[in-house]
């Protein structure tokens, strides 16, 4: 059911989505439907609370580049998630906001105390403010994704977002931090991998 409402949460909006439709594609009853969900705002609710699921975080020598691969791996995934899709989608449509939010504050504060924090190391210049900064990387990201996915169907969200990152980089990593750090438009498929990659080797320890 919330595989199927995020489909047409992600293509519709929130005001625009009907539980017919979701019902349809989910190939369930009302009565199971309102079973677990009791409105339509409880529904998205739940496909909002599914994407909120941190995945592929993986310690790095330096905050920055924790920072930098949590947006790229978001990049990565968005055009492909049914979920983050409709995070996107109600985040900018004005109804989905009024009911239930925005993952947008969510962003800002992740970036806010990443750059706090590396700020705290030295790795980022003593003149950044990090909530200012926060607001500012949070504007522009919006705007990628909403150039990218009505210029290029999402196709180069991977170079907008690696874009985004290396022209604020410069502006306010320290410089021995700046040469270190990794804003390869496949950073994201990568750290993807790699995390892919751990866990399954976590798996076959823990057999």
């Amino acid at each position: 059911m919330l595989r199927a409402a995020a489909a047409v949460f992600a293509e519709r909006g929130y005001a625009a989505a009907t539980i017919s439709e979701i019902l349809k594609r989910a190939g369930v009853t009302k009565g199971a439907l309102y079973f677990h969900f009791d409105s339509k705002a409880a529904l998205a609710q739940g496909v909002l609370q599914e994407q909120l699921t941190p995945e592929h975080h993986l310690p790095r020598d330096l905050k920055l580049q924790e920072w930098v691969d949590a947006g790229m791996t978001l990049a990565r995934r968005l055009p492909r998630e049914p979920f983050l899709l409709a995070g996107v989608r109600i985040s900018a449509d004005r109804p989905g906001r009024d009911v239930l939010g925005s993952a947008w504050p969510a962003w800002a504060r992740l970036t806010s105390h990443a750059l706090t924090e590396a700020k705290m190391r030295g790795e980022v210049l003593p003149h950044v403010v990090p909530e200012k900064t926060a607001q500012v990387f949070l504007g522009a990201w919006v705007g990628a994704q909403f150039v990218s996915q009505t210029l290029a169907g999402w196709a180069d969200l991977d170079d907008r977002t690696a874009a985004l990152y290396s022209h604020l980089l410069a502006a306010i990593a320290a410089p021995p931090v700046l040469t270190r750090l990794d804003t390869a438009p496949d950073r994201g498929a990568r750290v993807i991998a790699e995390a892919r990659q751990r866990s399954g080797d976590l798996s076959c320890i823990a057999c």
